[in-house]
């Protein structure tokens, strides 16, 4: 018999647990984009580098992909202590059939609701608490993920924008600056943008912001 039949017969008489596992393993996979997305540390980094380039006053640069990267490679630099818990207590104890798939699920939840939980505001889980018109559990660690979810993706929202506004403001300022200089001198014609953008630039390289940013981010979540 060659070697590939000897696979199918293994394949069809087996009991099935790997079959099982590639399926479960690929279905994560599929809802790997809305993890990233609600889960994780994407969300708040994304949005701010969204807000630094609109404060800029360069919509398309950086470009799309460049900010997908960083904020991705960001991402796994902050979660890896939290991916490194995941590995070890659910993904590796399942694969090698240590522990169930329901037993692996409460696991990774747990690693992730320590990740998620001190970013989240107390408000933002009170509010789905009360949408969902249930009671509020005695212990923090007793918080569903349903709830914990949606909770910790509004506070990041909230977060990202306050820094966000922070961005803002000093560019925002030489905009003004800009524009009042042009019109004490009568040029009206001349776009603010076209002497505003370079100086903008200018003053985020002198004071090193991409540093402050991406220094800024990570430290938001390690405390």
């Amino acid at each position: 018999m060659t070697p590939v039949n000897d696979a199918l017969q293994i394949g069809v008489s087996g009991d099935g647990g790997a079959a099982i596992k590639i399926f479960l393993l690929m279905t994560a996979l599929s809802f790997g984009p809305a993890l990233v997305m609600s889960m994780t540390s994407f969300l708040r980094i994304i949005v701010v580098l969204s807000f630094l380039r609109q404060a800029l006053g360069s919509p398309q640069l950086p470009p799309n992909p460049v900010l997908l990267g960083l904020a991705l490679f960001l991402t796994i630099f902050i979660m890896r202590p939290t991916l490194e818990r995941v590995h070890q207590e659910a993904v590796a104890p399942y694969l090698d059939d240590k522990i169930s798939y329901q037993a692996a699920l409460d696991n990774g939840g747990g690693a992730l609701k320590a990740f998620m939980l001190p970013q989240t505001r107390e408000d933002d889980i009170a509010l789905f608490y009360d949408i969902a018109a249930a009671p509020r559990p005695e212990r923090v660690e007793d918080i569903p993920v349903s709830i914990a979810v949606p909770a910790f993706m509004l506070s990041e929202l909230t977060t990202s924008f306050r820094m966000g506004l922070f961005l803002f403001i000093p560019l925002l300022l030489v905009d003004l600056l800009v524009a009042a200089i042009l019109m004490s001198f009568g040029m009206m014609m001349v776009p603010p943008q076209m002497i505003g953008l370079p100086l903008k630039i200018a003053v985020f390289l002198m004071a090193d912001g991409w540093h402050l940013v991406v220094s800024s981010l990570a430290r938001s979540f390690h405390g």
